[in-house]
């Protein structure tokens, strides 16, 4: 047995998965420009705590807006490069932003169609899990909807639902409380 696997050791870092609009931001509908994105309280004083804890921090986000022609690939990245800019300068930072850029009905473009990665489908979640060393049993998705909390289900990962309630708070809670 090699140094690591050992019984009862953990492997891999724990990580926590947020979804975009309505946990990080205030969801106003397809939110893809800088001027319109709105950070919710404590959102990034969040990130900046699961950073210094060594949790790695994703964002699994469906971006139904791409399909349905409202935006491009392009300004999703744009937005998410921006949004890592404005955390760094509080020392914080989300390792990777995964997003679905697919809708099963909506829209005209190749990216109508049925997909793994739209949650409530755990893709995203699946991709970063294959990607990463993450341990699964210390991760978590923070989310707004029940599709989200089904996608971690379905990843095999604890989901939590959260309202309008300072994120900082929120994750706070639930990394002293449950793990």
């Amino acid at each position: 047995m090699t140094p690591g696997n050992s019984p009862g050791h953990k492997s891999g870092r724990p990580a926590v998965f947020f979804d975009r609009d309505g946990v990080l931001n205030r969801d106003t509908g397809y939110v893809y420009r800088i001027q319109d994105f709105d950070w919710k309280p404590g959102s990034k004083q969040a990130i900046q705590y699961l950073n210094r804890l060594g949790y790695l921090v994703f964002v699994v986000t469906n971006q139904a807006g791409v399909a349905r022609g409202f935006y491009e690939i392009d300004d999703v990245i744009s937005l998410h490069n921006w949004i890592n800019l404005q955390l760094k300068k509080i020392g914080a930072h989300i390792d990777k932003f995964y997003f679905c850029p697919h809708h099963p009905t909506a829209g005209s473009a190749i990216f109508t169609r049925s997909c793994s990665c739209r949650k409530p489908e755990p893709g995203m979640i699946l991709s970063a899990l294959a990607e990463w060393d993450i341990d699964k049993k210390t991760s978590f998705l923070v989310g707004d909807r029940e599709t989200d909390v089904e996608a971690a289900d379905r990843a095999g990962i604890k989901g939590h639902l959260i309202g309008e309630q300072d994120l900082y708070s929120s994750v706070r809670d639930i990394v002293e409380s449950t793990y």
